[in-house]
């Protein structure tokens, strides 16, 4: 089921966590993040919108190192409900950037993350300053589509703020666990 994200929260300050990483090593906000800000993406592998727009993150995030921004990406979602999504299925897929596990949906909850993928900008405060879309391709790669998440992280690292028109972005609800 297809749910759109909240708009940006200018100034939300972002809560740190520790969670283990998919190349065996625990990671916490303060490791991943770049001198210039950090984007978190929540994900999963069984999401057709995180699959239709995978290759155009890996891009954005190998070319937003070059600003100063740091990436990582979380996988809340309930492996034993969706067992692509489990540990050790989040191995298998390469990635050029974290990967990491909540396991305990704790950092989700703590964040406010609404669904899959679902992108928090950061400044080099640690406060949010993008909640908008990867870009306006949405499941189809559209060759003309424009960068917005990127050139937001750019303008982030370039003034501390994001832009203020931010178009949400949409996805697969997290698949929480029954409480």
């Amino acid at each position: 089921m297809a749910t759109a994200a909240p708009v940006c929260d200018f100034g939300w300050k972002a809560p740190g966590f520790t969670l283990p990483g998919t190349d065996g090593k625990l990671w916490t906000l303060h490791d991943v993040a770049g001198p210039k800000g950090t984007l978190i993406v929540f994900m999963c592998n069984h999401c057709p919108y995180v699959k239709a727009i995978l290759d155009r993150l890996v891009r954005d995030a190998n070319d937003l190192r070059a600003f100063g921004i740091g990436v990582a990406a979380i996988n809340a979602n309930d492996a034993a409900a969706y067992p692509d999504d489990s540990f050790d299925e989040m191995k298998k897929l390469a990635l050029p950037f974290p990967y990491l596990h909540d396991e305990t949906q704790a950092v989700a909850r703590a964040w406010g993350a609404a669904c899959t993928p679902d992108f928090f900008g950061l400044n080099a405060a640690a406060e949010l300053q993008y909640r908008g879309r990867l870009d306006s391709s949405g499941k189809t790669a559209a060759p003309a589509a424009r960068r917005e998440l990127y050139e937001a992280m750019v303008q982030i690292a370039h003034t501390g703020r994001g832009p203020d028109h931010q178009v949400a972005a949409m996805g697969c609800s997290i698949k929480w666990k029954p409480e």
